[in-house]
């Protein structure tokens, strides 16, 4: 019996759980490299609720790791959501110009300390 106990620690310790969205080849990607994923497709609550969590693992991604490739991915994350939206990214792009030309953008790097 404890034998048995031991080994079901044992399993448990040596699986992985995430319960997170991934891209689409992941899945694969470990398959390739002899572990088993376990999966499902998420309905559609879930996975406007996972985009949000996978932006805010991304966004800290390229906080901790400023890199060409982390905004890639923070990228990525915002096109799904766009499409999770129907969002076009033209519509995106225009919404953003839209209020560059009200209020700015970041390039003259300015910071408010406070207001008087």
């Amino acid at each position: 019996m404890e034998r048995s106990a031991s080994l079901h620690l044992e399993e448990n310790y040596m699986h992985m759980r995430y319960d997170k969205l991934v891209r689409d080849n992941i899945p694969e990607i470990i398959r390739k490299n002899g572990d088993t994923p376990v999966t499902h497709i998420a309905a559609d609550e879930e996975y406007g609720k996972k985009l949000v969590a996978k932006l805010k693992e991304e966004a800290g991604e390229f906080a901790a790791d400023d890199n060409a490739e982390e905004l890639a991915d923070l990228l990525e994350v915002i096109y799904a959501i766009c499409a999770y939206k129907k969002v076009s990214r033209e519509e995106l792009e225009s919404i953003r110009q839209k209020k560059a030309d009200e209020r700015g953008g970041f390039g003259r790097r300015i910071i408010l300390e406070e207001t008087k």
